[in-house]
């Protein structure tokens, strides 16, 4: 499956860390979203590290909310 940015959180509201070994701050690369786990990766412009974030999404606001407004039916 081809990495996307997932519509479940907004750009602006993801915290970008700073990077562990020079201390710039990191630039969000990419974020492969799964169904209750989204993993974002930050890369730096400096020195090219990368860090992988993994961070649970809103359940309500996922594809297992479907869930709960009725869609498993009891077999017939």
């Amino acid at each position: 499956m081809e990495p996307r940015f997932s519509p479940l959180i907004p750009l602006s509201a993801i915290e970008r860390p700073d990077c562990p070994r020079c201390e710039t701050r990191m630039l969000l690369a990419r974020i492969t979203p799964a169904r209750t786990l989204e993993q974002q990766f930050f890369e730096c412009p400096k020195c090219d590290e990368v860090v992988i974030k993994t961070v649970v999404t809103d359940p309500m606001k996922s594809e297992a909310a479907g869930w709960l407004k009725g869609e498993l039916k009891p077999p017939d």
